[in-house]
């Protein structure tokens, strides 16, 4: 069932820790101040500290810092390397009672390690990763899949109306992570399949703001329509960009040998794979998801990029026959 915002009172706001202050962690960050916690936050890169003060909150120079400030601490981290890091940071300050959101995906692996690692300091860590885009968590718009021991879970249910549109409790420790993976396998194909929908549009002369419009007010639309529509209409993916498709392509990996170590058939979301991959070789790594539509405008002929980050003319070349060789393996 799920739980809709309603942010505590002033007095019983608690003060919350977010550890990783990047698209996701720095927009929930930055709510959390703007909400009235007070809030507690680290990263290794100063650029992001001084913004997290900028928005409110308080920039600190370490991780056990952070512990010993707040008893709610949020991780959102870029890779399973970090994660190891940062829990094993945290149970090195000894701080028993800390409960720990982490909100990043990882492998359920990644996140029972993590879990044990902190259960030896005295800690509980809960798996709650969110679903929703990075300027989703800028307008406070995701939705918290929270998973773990559920007295652990009402005690941050005080924390998420602060960054979330709303959270569901999901059960047991990982059903957080096995949700999420459910949701990116849709988002993974409900992106292409919206790329792939322009694009026929647009090389039948339909003006690509006027689909965005009509599209989306039918029952063809889906949330990653409305969302990554307008970057698919203006053909700009890499200003800031919510998922960018190396990331994408790490939580890929993760729901295919997810989907396979469950002899689950995955045929629809393998088909998508190769698309994310040829938008890397295009040179749009760095962009948004949304760039697969410049991955089918290209092999559709529909003139040259738009984006600025098109990449080398030999990538492109590459990125058609590597695609459809990907493919065939699926």
């Amino acid at each position: 069932m799920a739980t809709k915002k309603t942010a505590p009172a002033a007095s019983d706001k608690p003060v919350v820790g977010v550890i990783g202050l990047g698209n996701m962690g720095g927009a929930m960050a930055a709510n959390l101040a703007k909400n009235g916690y007070a809030v507690v936050g680290y990263d290794t890169t100063p650029a992001r500290r001084a913004a997290l003060k900028a928005a409110g909150g308080s920039a600190v120079a370490s991780i056990a810092a952070v512990a010993k400030a707040a008893n709610l601490i949020i991780t959102s981290l870029p890779t399973e390397g970090a994660v190891h890091a940062v829990m094993g940071e945290l149970a090195a300050t000894r701080l028993k009672g800390r409960i720990v959101a982490e909100m990043s995906t990882m492998t359920l692996a990644t996140k029972e390690a993590a879990r044990a690692t902190l259960a030896k300091a005295g800690m509980v860590l809960l798996d709650c990763p969110v679903s929703g885009t990075g300027k989703q968590a800028k307008a406070q718009d995701l939705v918290v899949l929270a998973s773990g021991p559920a007295q652990a879970v009402k005690a941050f249910e005080a924390a998420f109306p602060g960054m979330s549109r709303s959270h569901y409790y999901v059960g047991p420790f990982g059903n957080g992570s096995k949700m999420k993976f459910v949701a990116n396998l849709l988002v993974s194909i409900h992106n292409t399949s919206a790329a792939e929908a322009f694009v026929l549009g647009k090389k039948a002369g339909l003006d690509p703001a006027m689909i965005y419009k009509v599209i989306g007010d039918g029952a063809g639309s889906s949330r990653i329509f409305q969302v990554r529509g307008p970057m698919m209409v203006k053909g700009d993916y890499h200003v800031n960009p919510s998922v960018s498709n190396y990331i994408q392509q790490k939580d890929m990996r993760i729901i295919t040998d997810f989907a396979r170590d469950l002899d689950v058939p995955t045929p629809v979301f393998n088909a998508s794979t190769p698309y994310y991959a040829a938008a890397i070789a295009m040179g749009h790594g760095d962009s948004d998801t949304a760039a697969v539509c410049a991955v089918l405008e290209e092999w559709a002929g529909i003139g040259k990029q738009r984006g600025k980050n098109s990449g080398k003319s030999a990538a492109k070349k590459s990125a058609k026959p590597a695609a459809k060789k990907a493919a065939k393996r699926k």
